[in-house]
């Protein structure tokens, strides 16, 4: 036993000291990621999907300090008249990289910049670029206006410095629906609504890319804050009659992996269509939110990315209403 005892001492040395090489040499490569984070290098690599089209896909999370709020899919188009870019990301930083990004790839200027709708990680890089670029829907122009600086603020708390001078710059170009012609590419304009109440659908006539925004998520469980999900449920029916057509060839969603069209629609349609019948129901049978918040996922919902997550805020944003109506279906009684 005194052997033993003995010995402790020399064991605990031994642990302390083989803990101290573990924390030199584990954290090698965590320091390269903290100092790409600390320098704040989104690292925006531009990935050609189709003729003069390039995406940059975000990644299938939330906003967080590492990520710099870089979970949102932006992209642009090289063309004969110049470039054209569809959203600009969740910060000036962002937005300025993204300029980066297209001038390794050509030196003609941006000559269009479109706001597919007025989310902050959609439209806050839009500092980076000329103001009379800048085009959007009449109502995600009134959105930006109205709510941009507020999710600026939000988005800082969230992401961190990553921020740093971000202010909400909102589109002065109304867009409407119709064509427009940018070198051989003509981009159709689709003005739609339900993810909120101005979404900006562009289809590239010349390469069948559709650039959906936020009306379609892929491998991830959609945002609903503005959301009205029966006229979401109707563009989805827009979409995919539209891509039956045979026009459509690739779809870039507002996240998630770019795609043939069936897919994203599919995932989309089927969480909207769990999660307005679940909620229904829960108020049907007189649920109170914590139990409607403890309902647990099925597994194909709970698959998708930041599931959990996004249910729990869409029980916030979406149940109040529908148990209201429940209720005045119900007499006022739960």
């Amino acid at each position: 036993m005194k052997t033993v005892i003995r010995a402790l001492p020399a064991l605990a040395a031994q642990v302390a000291q083989i803990a101290l090489f573990a924390a030199l040499a584990l954290p090698a490569a965590a320091r390269a990621g903290e100092e790409s984070y600390q320098n704040y290098d989104y690292a925006l690599a531009p990935r050609r999907i189709a003729a003069d089209t390039y995406v940059l896909v975000g990644r299938n999370e939330d906003f967080t300090p590492r990520n710099g709020g870089n979970i949102v899919n932006t992209a642009f188009i090289v063309t004969d008249d110049g470039v054209v870019v569809i959203d600009t990301g969740p910060s000036r930083r962002y937005g300025e990289q993204l300029r980066q990004a297209i001038a390794r790839i050509t030196d003609k200027p941006v000559v269009r910049v479109f706001n597919t709708h007025h989310h902050p990680d959609h439209f806050l890089g839009n500092q980076a670029f000329a103001a009379p670029t800048l085009a959007a829907l009449p109502g995600t122009i009134d959105g930006i206006r109205r709510d941009g600086n507020a999710f600026a603020e939000n988005l800082y708390r969230l992401s961190g410095d990553w921020m740093l001078g971000t202010e909400a710059v909102a589109p002065a170009a109304p867009v409407a629906a119709g064509t427009q012609n940018f070198g051989r590419h003509r981009l159709e304009a689709i003005a739609d609504l339900g993810h909120t109440d101005a979404d900006l659908v562009l289809l590239d006539t010349a390469t069948g890319v559709l650039f959906a925004g936020d009306l379609l998520f892929h491998g991830r469980a959609p945002t609903t804050p503005h959301a009205d999900i029966a006229h979401w449920l109707a563009a989805l029916d827009h979409l995919e009659r539209l891509a039956a057509s045979g026009r459509v060839s690739l779809v870039v969603p507002g996240h998630g992996e770019v795609a043939p069209p069936a897919e994203p629609i599919r995932q989309t349609r089927h969480y909207l269509r769990w999660l307005d019948a679940t909620l229904r129901q829960a108020a049907d049978d007189g649920l109170d939110m914590n139990e409607v918040l403890a309902l647990p996922l099925p597994p194909d919902i709970a698959a998708l990315a930041v599931s959990e997550a996004e249910y729990r805020r869409s029980v916030g944003h979406l149940f109040p209403a529908i148990e209201q109506e429940a209720l005045a279906r119900h007499g006022g009684r739960p």
